[in-house]
């Protein structure tokens, strides 16, 4: 799923609640940082590894452990970038050689509403708009979880470029909706804080792509 987000250069390995990766092994250093955790969290941390892991592979890179550094920040191996995600059951990973691209950042969320008071506090008043205007034309569609889901790629996509925070009123982010009856399309945010340089060019806007399939919503942002 969301392989279909990313461009060829990124190599994404999923996992689901029946496959193997939910039991894949973990290095020392990984076993460490969830050794007081419940059990759900141990296995999603496994599984989302075991997907990083088999990506590695693809790159022919050799399998490596994926400790979290600063603001929880997977650590991926030198010159590889990537980004993690997990939910319910349902996990992915996504890695690709520096520089093709710059940056990425995905996230999957389950496809309902978010919890009550939650879209006040994430929400710009120009989003929230927005998403009434959606709900209006496909009432059938969680727009504000696929909101949420995006400002969560973005500030993934956002972070290993400047090492900062990115609060989610600092990006106003617009849904495209695609036609077709399976909900997709593509997605802009626009930084209202300084963005990250890139070579010489500053960034104040990342594009992205989301869809709604089997239950989940899946976002995807790329930096070029």
């Amino acid at each position: 799923m969301i392989e279909e987000l990313l461009p060829e250069s990124v190599v994404v390995v999923e996992a689901h609640g029946d496959d193997a990766l939910w039991d894949a092994p973990l290095y020392p250093e990984e076993a460490a940082i969830v050794e007081r955790a419940v059990d759900k969290r141990r296995r999603e941390f496994a599984a989302v590894r075991g997907c990083a892991r088999r990506a590695m592979e693809k790159l022919g890179v050799p399998a490596q452990p994926v400790v979290t550094g600063e603001r929880g920040a997977p650590s991926w191996p030198d010159g590889l970038i990537g980004s993690m995600t997990h939910c319910d059951d349902y996990c992915a990973a996504a890695l690709a050689r520096a520089g093709e691209p710059v940056s990425l950042g995905i996230d999957a969320e389950p496809h309902g509403p978010l919890p009550e008071g939650v879209g006040p506090s994430v929400f710009l008043p120009a989003e929230a708009e927005r998403l009434a205007r959606l709900a209006r034309r496909r009432p059938a569609v969680h727009w504000d979880r696929i909101l949420f889901s995006a400002k969560e790629s973005v500030y993934k996509a956002w972070f290993p470029l400047t090492r900062a925070w990115l609060d989610f009123s600092e990006a106003d982010i617009t849904l495209h909706p695609s036609p077709g009856d399976e909900p997709h399309g593509t997605l802009r945010a626009e930084l209202l804080v300084p963005g990250p340089r890139v070579g010489d060019r500053r960034l104040q806007a990342f594009d992205g792509r989301w869809i709604v399939r089997d239950g989940l919503v899946a976002t995807a942002v790329v930096v070029p």
